[in-house]
């Protein structure tokens, strides 16, 4: 025999357990004793045990015994029970309550018979609570010895404290068996997997623009998050296309961020645009990444411009009132149009630039912003350059310059060329359309690339189009033969 506890233990709510299941933080007080005849020892959950004691909180006499065979009964304990009990796992403990504090057991898993005995129940629940420096008023002994289970049993009854516990325990329903334990936790499972799947699913219809994704827009690559946050419908409308549509307007948006970059002009990129257009492989430098880069940092005549995001169609609907408003205050008050809070600036002559409307303005993206501080500068009639850049050509990169040296030029502030990496309108952004539309990759910058199926092989899965971060600069034509003129920015 061995004694793992010996001395005293602290209780509260008149409670203290024997667990030995890590997955499990014990049952509750009447699944502890479901079915039980006897109201001292809950073993009705498998792997633990529940244990009552008189005195509601404070520290108690307690011994834990391990033995061979069946001990004697001690006639001096008030109240005995037994109960049948198999350890979960080979970390058996006895628990203070919250888990405050706990003993190692050291039972092997294997079947137990355990009895439990008290003394003096009725006196510690009177007092209810033991301070440190009061006497003992509870004791109790556990005892543990390899058997085959047995019914409960209830050994000995004293104390008015135990019987009520006993008339407790024999009030409640049988347990489940073990059969419809596993049937419950399957219910549960399942109940659960379901919830995360539903659960997951509308997120995914949420992130989608409100549609579940084809499996092949799931597998895309790449960064399609910058076509499907603009235009959710477009994007699935292009999923469905198929691959001749899909290569169709590859070759669309290839070109029109080409031409929104002023690369057209260029004739190693006129040779490419040619080339994709008639599904032949693409020329030198296209052929290799590093030397396409390359090429474009090298070549004089590449202009420096970027163009701004394209803005989506709702929230472009959402502004067109606001824009609309402040063009025609300035039109009718003879006030230039200027943007944000402080609303318009008057006292000079309504811009040209405005003609196309507050439509047209919201249509290209305008992003109305505080008023900039060389408008009360700038003479009458002429218009702000926040204004004109939405109808006239791209404004150019900021960079640092150097001051302008004699006879009124500049010179750059180092000698090599800087080609900034903008959004889709930029140089670097239309060759890399131009590349992804012949299903070649480019480097990861911002704009919108579509891989497709190799030319002629229509057999080809159709869903092969993906995208860099970025909002494209460029919208689709209406229908998939070509309808109506794309807005840019």
């Amino acid at each position: 025999m061995r004694r793992p506890v010996e001395g005293e233990v602290h209780v509260h709510y008149g409670q203290i357990y024997v667990e030995s299941d890590p997955e499990n933080h014990g049952p509750g007080l009447a699944e502890a004793f479901a079915g039980q005849r006897a109201g001292l020892c809950g073993a009705a959950t498998p792997g633990a045990l529940w244990l009552n004691t008189g005195l509601h909180t404070g520290d108690v006499g307690f011994t834990v015994e391990v033995c061979d065979q069946a001990p004697p009964l001690d006639p001096a304990w008030e109240d005995v029970v037994e109960v049948s009990f198999r350890p979960a796992s080979a970390q058996s403990a006895l628990v203070q309550w919250a888990g405050e504090a706990s003993w190692d057991l050291g039972l092997e898993e294997t079947d137990y018979r355990v009895r439990y005995c008290a003394r003096g129940m009725d006196r510690a629940s009177e007092e209810d609570t033991r301070l440190g420096d009061e006497p003992q008023l509870d004791r109790y002994l556990l005892q543990f010895w390899p058997a085959p289970p047995q019914p409960d049993r209830v050994l000995k009854e004293t104390s008015q404290i135990a019987a009520y516990w006993h008339r407790y325990a024999r009030t409640l329903p049988p347990p489940p068996t073990p059969a419809e334990r596993a049937e419950a936790a399957r219910r549960e499972r399942l109940a659960r997997e379901t919830a995360e799947r539903e659960q997951r699913l509308a997120h995914e219809r949420r992130h989608w623009g409100g549609r579940l994704p084809s499996d092949g827009l799931r597998t895309v690559g790449g960064n399609v998050s910058g076509l499907r946050d603009f235009d959710p419908a477009l994007l699935h409308a292009l999923d469905a296309a198929g691959p001749v549509t899909q290569r169709a307007v590859a070759r669309f948006a290839a070109r029109r961020a080409c031409e929104a970059a002023g690369l057209t002009a260029l004739d190693w990129v006129a040779h490419a645009l040619t080339a994709l257009a008639e599904d032949r492989p693409l020329p030198p430098p296209f052929d290799d990444d590093a030397r396409m880069w390359h090429a474009l940092a090298a070549d004089p005549d590449v202009p420096d411009r970027t163009v701004g995001r394209a803005v989506p169609a709702r929230t472009a609907a959402l502004r067109a009132g606001h824009v609309r408003g402040h063009v025609q205050a300035a039109v009718q008050e003879g006030g230039t149009v200027r943007g944000g809070p402080r609303g318009r600036r008057r006292g000079a002559a309504a811009p040209a630039a405005v003609g196309r409307g507050a439509a047209g303005l919201a249509a290209v993206g305008l992003r109305l912003g505080p008023v900039r501080r060389d408008d009360h500068h700038r003479p009458p009639g002429s218009v702000p350059p926040h204004l004109a850049a939405a109808h006239g050509p791209p404004r150019r990169d900021r960079r640092r310059r150097t001051p302008p040296a004699p006879g009124g030029s500049r010179r750059r502030l180092r000698g090599r060329r800087h080609v900034r990496r903008g959004p889709s309108g930029s140089p670097r952004g239309g060759l890399v359309l131009l590349r992804g539309a012949a299903r070649v990759t480019g480097a990861p910058v911002h704009p919108l690339t579509i891989r497709l199926p190799s030319p002629g092989n229509a057999s080809e899965a159709p869903r092969r189009f993906s995208s860099w971060s970025g909002s494209p600069a460029w919208r689709s034509p209406a229908s998939a033969t070509g309808g109506g003129r794309p807005s840019a920015t």
